[in-house]
């Protein structure tokens, strides 16, 4: 096998005993993207010149793509939005500065959709990415980019951020394992604001133990993020058993309801018949306000991205478009042809329904109330999580769709995050496995989510299954055809 379709901590072994060097694995996965990345448009920002590895030695030397949105100092960072272009962070995220700690060589930052606002990463100002499994299918998004690097082999593992479902959904898409840690776990300093309430950073990797790994790099308190947690951080590794017998698992009746592709619910209850055969002891579960997440989600969400967004304008960094003729005043008018050419339709259209809901006399209507429905969500894991250790779902309703398809439908496309926003709204760690493949080809994607800083148990019942399955050992597609 190629050093670049192996897992990390297959490569960490390698080289610890002398076989390969992290420069080795950085040269092959840079030749990958040059070979295959005209396609996949994975990445939007390669790092050059090439980097020091004077750290080869530390204890995680392993090349590692950024998503568009975490901030890596001197680095053009531009959530992947005209509005963005030639900013260069004068610092590090927390994220970055960790793993740069640890020995890691950031190879560039990936294709997003813009500003993290979208389920296909088709809303990049640099184009779509495309799914290694069949270029013709969205890799899904927002971390799009990330999880087709990583399903294409042109990075070892990468790091993307979750608003909403932007980690799980397209790690199911692309047949990778993504996480969603709980809210706090892992810093967001750095981490360019979608709604600040729901936004953590998380890994898309090749299997379980590198998301395993990867967490145990990035997490922990920090003092810069006000939201960041003080807790231990536990080793998530000693979690990998491979042993579920006795643990109880919830299966969410009203996720199971008309809507969702049949090839999906027949492979999540083969999952969940494997899960079965090791041991778990699965009951259905009632999570009754899910059926608002959707609409909670998009009040609250698009509220907190419209307060997040009006910082660009021209004025301190990014794009400045100067007025062609003043209309108002000429700080006026820039501010307004600044934004109209630097952000995207979904952008715009997202800012417009933040800033409505927000405004006078709808703020009790929608955002207030929006708030409320929120706590009722969060209640109903608190109540299943006093019961049962872990709650199975699909991660998506569907496998990835064909480009194009949805970009004339925004509804359709919020709704592909169906099974993914509730566990944003609720603080709650998620994770999405492989689980199967459609007749067409395409990825299925089994979601595990625990109580929060449960993310051992969540990683306990992922490895179980994954080990229990080949689902991991496949190759996309395209990389079969390009190899």
């Amino acid at each position: 096998m190629k050093l670049n379709e192996l897992t990390a901590h297959k490569i960490l072994d390698l080289i610890k005993a002398g076989t390969i060097s992290a420069q080795d694995v950085y040269h092959v996965l840079l030749a990958q993207i040059k070979t295959r990345d005209h396609v996949l448009k994975a990445f939007a920002h390669i790092h050059e010149p090439q980097p020091d590895f004077s750290g080869s030695q530390a204890e995680f030397p392993i090349p590692i793509a950024n998503k568009d949105n975490i901030c890596a100092q001197g680095h053009e960072t531009t959530c992947c939005s005209r509005i963005l272009k030639g900013f260069y962070p004068p610092y590090d995220a927390t994220v970055i500065a960790k793993l740069k700690k640890s020995g890691a060589v950031i190879l560039g930052n990936t294709n997003m959709d813009e500003f993290a606002f979208g389920s296909s990463t088709e809303n990049s100002c640099y184009g779509p990415s495309r799914n290694p499994w069949n270029p013709d299918y969205v890799p899904g998004g927002s971390s799009g980019g990330s999880a087709a690097a990583v399903a294409g082999h042109e990075t070892i593992w990468a790091l993307g951020s979750d608003t909403g479902g932007s980690i799980r959904q397209p790690a199911s898409f692309c047949g990778v394992v993504g996480v969603k840690p709980t809210y706090g776990r892992v810093s967001r300093y750095g981490l360019i604001a979608f709604a600040s309430s729901l936004d953590q950073i998380g890994p898309i990797t090749k299997d379980v133990t590198d998301a395993a790994l990867l967490l145990k790099i990035i997490a922990g308190y920090d003092e810069k993020d006000s939201t960041s947690v003080d807790l231990p951080v536990p080793d998530y590794l000693k979690s990998l058993t491979g042993e579920v017998r006795g643990i109880k698992i919830g299966i969410p009746k009203e996720f199971f309801v008309e809507g969702m592709d049949p090839e999906v619910k027949k492979a999540i209850f083969e999952a969940i018949e494997v899960l079965k055969h090791k041991g778990a002891k699965f009951s259905e579960v009632s999570l009754p306000h899910s059926q608002y997440s959707v609409a909670t989600y998009y009040i609250i969400a698009t509220a907190e991205a419209s307060s997040n967004l009006a910082r660009y304008d021209g004025v301190r960094y990014g794009l400045r478009r100067r007025p062609q003729s003043v209309r108002k005043t000429p700080i006026i008018d820039m501010f307004e042809e600044t934004r109209d050419a630097g952000f995207g339709p979904e952008a715009k259209r997202r800012i417009m329904l933040g800033t409505y809901s927000l405004s006078s006399g709808y703020y009790d209507a929608y955002y207030l109330r929006a708030q409320k429905v929120r706590t009722l969500i969060k209640n109903d894991f608190d109540r299943v999580f006093q019961e049962f250790d872990a709650i199975v779902t699909p991660t998506s309703p569907t496998t990835a769709f064909k480009i194009g398809e949805k970009t004339d439908d925004p509804l359709s496309m919020y709704l592909s995050d169906i099974y993914t926003i509730s566990v944003n709204l609720s603080g709650v760690p998620g994770i999405s496995v492989p689980c199967g493949f459609s007749k067409s080809g395409l990825p299925i994607g089994l979601q595990i989510i625990t109580k929060p800083f449960a993310e051992d148990m969540m990683f306990r019942v992922a490895h179980a299954y994954e080990q229990a399955t080949p689902w991991h050992h496949e190759k996309a597609s395209f990389v079969k055809r390009e190899s």
